[in-house]
């Protein structure tokens, strides 16, 4: 293997004598977890953080936010179930997966009327 010639201070990712170097410390940006898409197909996993009920004089929907883990970052999802009051075994603090179309409500990335499966619920004391 021939040797590889670099100067000290040039963005070499490969670092001396061949051996790799994390990209921060060869003077490039670390890599960083890719955002959830503007809009799309979803499957997520999260657990429910708020709860919002729509007033009687509203039409009826029922909104959640859940926290999920989207390769490596923590990114808040509103999910709406359009024509429901409420949606049972969904409540604070409640692990769930679901899958469903995503878009951006108001900045927020949101999934209207989506599959989901309730994955644990939270300890009862």
């Amino acid at each position: 293997m021939p040797a590889r010639q670099y100067a000290p201070g040039s963005a070499d990712p490969s670092g001396p004598a061949g051996r790799s170097v994390p990209a921060a410390v060869a003077g490039l940006p670390a890599a960083q977890p890719a955002a959830l898409p503007e809009r799309g197909r979803i499957k997520a996993r999260g657990v429910i953080d708020r709860i919002t009920i729509a007033p009687v004089t509203a039409s009826p929907s029922f909104t959640v936010v859940a926290r999920i883990d989207w390769n490596g970052a923590k990114e808040n999802v509103r999910i709406i179930w359009m024509g429901q009051r409420r949606v049972p075994g969904v409540e604070a603090g409640v692990s769930l997966r679901f899958e469903g179309m995503l878009s951006r409500v108001d900045g927020m990335p949101t999934v209207y009327n989506p599959r989901y499966e309730i994955i644990g619920r939270p300890e009862e004391h």
